[in-house]
């Protein structure tokens, strides 16, 4: 039976990049001229939650979203979430409405057309070097002051398929101490079912997300990095395992 799957994963990977392509092309001078200023990001932000709305809808996804508390229009914060799928960016755009800029890792700015937009809006980072990963705090703390959030998926790549939730990074907790800004643990519960890296898989469905209560980092210090970010990792795995019961 499996084997009359794999026609349909074959085209279903098809249509997805499809999807991410073919709005990029059609709207290509618009976002051009949404990236030319640094203060016209929020402009693209908005293109970008259509895009990825767009992509959701057309792989037959349904997004589901809790949240035990909403972030305000005002204030800038550090979003994190469990990084399983392909289609965990378009997740976390639909899923927040406050302006933000992704940290990622640079090899997706090779993909083309995405990559173009991704290298000239979100702060690229090579993992391998110390360099790279001290100008990522220089870059989030302009866009920081800029009155943006970020967004960082703290288990610094995509896990083998087998791991429930790897460990989590620093990065994000260092930069949330250092600016004082809340920590949002964000829980996707059905990304790996939906889209994940393994090529023959996937399919229709329902995508839950939980957005937990902020984590607050006022009066912390670099001190409490570790607390930090073992803190936020029980709360999405507390999560995840709740989702697979």
């Amino acid at each position: 039976m499996k084997f009359f799957k794999y026609p349909f994963w074959i085209l279903y990977r098809i249509w997805f990049y499809i999807l991410v392509g073919l709005p990029i092309l059609i709207l290509f001078p618009i976002l051009l001229i949404s990236i030319s200023k640094e203060s016209w990001y929020p402009y693209f932000f908005k293109i970008a939650r259509l895009w990825a709305k767009f992509i959701l809808l057309g792989m037959g996804f349904r997004w589901k979203i809790e949240r035990e508390q909403t972030p305000e229009n005002t204030k800038s914060y550090m979003f994190i979430a469990n990084h399983t799928s392909m289609a965990d960016i378009m997740l976390m755009l639909v899923s927040v409405k406050n302006p933000f800029v992704f940290v990622g890792k640079k090899e997706l700015a090779n993909i083309p057309l995405f990559g173009f937009f991704y290298k000239r809006t979100c702060i690229l980072v090579d993992r391998n070097s110390a360099k790279s990963r001290q100008a990522v705090f220089l870059r989030a703390q302009k866009r920081l002051k800029s009155g943006l959030s970020i967004c960082i998926f703290p288990e610094g790549g995509v896990p083998e398929e087998h791991i429930e939730l790897d460990d989590f990074k620093d990065g994000a907790f260092r930069l949330a101490i250092n600016h004082q800004i809340p920590i949002v643990p964000i829980t996707f519960g059905d990304n790996k079912k939906r889209l994940s890296y393994t090529f023959f898989s996937g399919g229709p469905g329902i995508m839950r997300v939980k957005i937990h209560k902020f984590i607050s980092t006022e009066g912390l210090t670099i001190k409490d990095t570790k607390a930090l970010n073992k803190a936020s990792k029980e709360i999405i795995l507390k999560q995840l395992r709740t989702y697979n019961t």
